[in-house]
């Protein structure tokens, strides 16, 4: 029995920053998860992967993650992602750091 399709995004890494970025339903690239466009037909999802992997002067390593509905946006059902989304492990780094100065 085929596995039940569940929503997902089309995330990758900017090509020149390396940023962890998701792919919004104006073709665009979105540094926030909240922003990206949540696909809830397998056929969609594999032909806006498609797009986006034909952008390599944009982007790397593009692939569908896995999310569910939250309260600000579509959220991460794996750790990884979660992981991905919040930015560098080193917290003196990328958007930790930025959080750190805005609080």
């Amino acid at each position: 029995m085929a596995q039940e399709f569940t929503p997902k995004v089309v995330t990758a890494n900017a090509l020149i920053e390396g940023d962890v970025v998701y792919l919004t339903a104006a073709d665009t690239w979105a540094r926030d998860l909240a922003q990206a466009e949540v696909l809830t037909d397998e056929a969609d999802a594999q032909y806006r992967l498609l797009q986006a992997q034909a952008r390599v002067d944009e982007i790397v390593g593009a692939y569908l993650a896995d999310v569910r509905p939250g309260l600000n946006g579509p959220e991460p059902t794996h750790f990884r992602e979660d992981f991905r989304r919040k930015g560098p492990s080193n917290l003196f780094h990328g958007k930790q750091a930025d959080s750190l100065n805005h609080a």
